[in-house]
């Protein structure tokens, strides 16, 4: 080859180069806030997959009995499930039931965490989510959506936390699909009593009292 031609070769290695350094990327990789954990830096892109196959009711009865979570709510008498939750079928983490997320908080306020075993903010967050649903009692709903398709680390988790909230698997990501939640971690979804969202937060609670003043603002409940 000429020296012309090595020349010419060289140049287009470097314009290349350039063009690969400057390609817009896709895929998603927007900075994450601080405080957030993201789906894409130690957890896993919820799937097709609700739970892992390994963890079958049989499997988990032990972690079940050790985590003692609450039971999951009951769909009040005379209620009807509306909104985007109305008819989303999952399993409730603290006894393996199937319930209707959307039926069992129809009727009022609610609160729903998503959350994922190895998400570090959520570890801080739900022992705070914890204290603020023995706050508010009967006045508001708090349910819990592990968003990670491995249902018995979720239970050890909560144990390690000693958090003893109702919730429900949901390794598919369809709670989070409808309400339109971002793809980062801890986000809170507030439910108004007749089933629309009046908020998606994403953000990392400190305090029960932090939760208490979302929960006025945007569902107008002293809780």
């Amino acid at each position: 080859m000429s020296n012309a031609g090595r020349w010419s070769l060289a140049v287009l290695v470097v314009v290349a180069a350039l063009v690969v350094a400057i390609w817009p990327r896709g895929g998603g990789d927007e900075a994450v806030p601080r405080g957030y954990a993201d789906y894409r830096s130690g957890g896993a892109v919820p799937s097709a997959v609700e739970r892992s196959p390994g963890d079958t009711d049989e499997a988990l009865a032990a972690a079940r009995s050790a985590a003692a979570l609450d039971s999951c709510p009951e769909p009040a008498p005379g209620t009807a499930a509306t909104g985007p939750l109305a008819g989303l079928d999952l399993v409730c983490l603290g006894d393996g039931r199937r319930i209707d997320v959307g039926a069992v908080l129809a009727g009022k306020p609610a609160v729903v965490n998503l959350w994922a075993y190895w998400c570090g903010p959520c570890a801080k967050e739900l022992p705070a989510l914890d204290e603020y649903a023995r706050r508010a009692g009967d006045a508001v709903t708090v349910l819990t959506v592990h968003q990670d398709p491995k249902e018995g680390n979720a239970l050890s988790a909560l144990t390690g936390y000693g958090v003893h909230l109702s919730g429900v698997q949901d390794g598919s990501g369809r709670v989070a699909a409808a309400v339109g939640a971002p793809k980062v971690l801890p986000v809170t979804a507030l439910v108004r009593a007749d089933g629309t969202v009046a908020a998606v937060l994403p953000q990392p609670f400190d305090s029960a009292d932090e939760i208490a003043t979302a929960v006025r603002e945007h569902l107008g409940v002293a809780s």
